[in-house]
């Protein structure tokens, strides 16, 4: 039997039951924050899955997540933003967990273990040409995992592996493989630590660049957020009082004939008319910048 790195023994690890527990923590921190290093010799490839991304859901496409475990969780934790903070249709950022929801609460390694729940999965998504899938995994070989990337992959989908083991099945069977080299955890095969870790930067490096190619980031301003709450109304009137110049009172009132759409409120907040503004979005891709450029020369 292969032993893979994620298995084997952290070199900090030995004695660990017996230390004193500050000690014990800052070895846990230290093993995290290393593990985290591992993500910047992938940033070609995270930048390369950022594109992909970017194209498809541009062009109408779906950007799926895929996993099971701790991985899944990781895929979930990133996908489930999405439609907050980038404004994009659930439909268009499908998430395909191994056991569904009821895995979310009890989570069983059975299911991980199914090929049948994850073709039953693909095809809910709706998975098809011109889509991208991110397919997660720290040992890269979970067979629910492997078997979404074959299935994607056949019906003319990107698919980026991410996994934490050199040389794994996912890797090889994908698109654009995204190498997380952790290396051992501090807890022996406990991949929520240190892979799930280096897997949720890898997914925040990817979704803010899509977020920034589709032109829903300004200024680090979410500036296509879903206000759906006090606290972002609250927040996307501060975007627009930033980006327009405005007061409190200009921006509620841009937002009010915007419909809460952030981008046209900061057009309308600089005296555009509100069907003006969503016709300059348009030719702009839904960029601000050139627009705004526009009106500052």
């Amino acid at each position: 039997m292969i032993l893979r790195r994620t298995e084997s023994l952290h070199p900090e690890a030995k004695g660990l039951h017996s230390l004193p527990v500050s000690v014990l923590a800052s070895r846990v921190v230290a093993a995290q924050l290393a593990a985290l290093r591992a993500v910047e010799p992938a940033i070609p490839a995270l930048v390369q899955a950022a594109e992909a991304g970017a194209q498809a859901l541009r062009s109408g496409g779906r950007m799926g997540y895929a996993g099971a475990g701790s991985s899944g969780l990781m895929a979930l934790a990133d996908c489930l933003e999405l439609p907050g903070t980038f404004g994009l249709p659930p439909d268009r950022v499908p998430m395909m967990f191994a056991g569904g929801a009821e895995a979310l609460l009890h989570m069983t390694g059975g299911v991980e273990d199914d090929p049948a729940l994850a073709r039953a999965d693909i095809d809910r998504a709706g998975i098809s040409a011109g889509d991208v899938v991110l397919c997660l995994a720290a040992s890269g070989g979970t067979p629910y995992t492997l078997t979404i990337a074959e299935l994607a992959r056949a019906r003319g989908a990107v698919v980026v592996g991410i996994a934490n083991t050199e040389g794994s099945a996912l890797l090889a069977g994908c698109d654009i493989p995204v190498l997380l080299d952790t290396g051992p955890e501090i807890i022996a095969g406990s991949t929520r630590m240190g892979a799930g870790s280096a897997q949720k930067l890898a997914l925040n490096v990817i979704s803010v660049l899509v977020g920034s190619a589709l032109g829903h980031v300004h200024d680090g301003y979410m500036v296509n957020v879903t206000a759906d709450n006090v606290k972002l109304k609250a927040r996307a009137a501060r975007i627009v009082g930033v980006l327009a110049g405005v007061d409190d009172g200009a921006a509620l009132a841009a937002l009010g004939e915007s419909g809460g759409a952030v981008k046209p409120a900061v057009l309308i907040a600089r005296g555009m008319g509100p069907q003006d503004a969503l016709a300059a979005l348009a030719e702009s891709g839904g960029h601000l910048a050139p627009l705004l450029a526009q009106d500052d020369a």
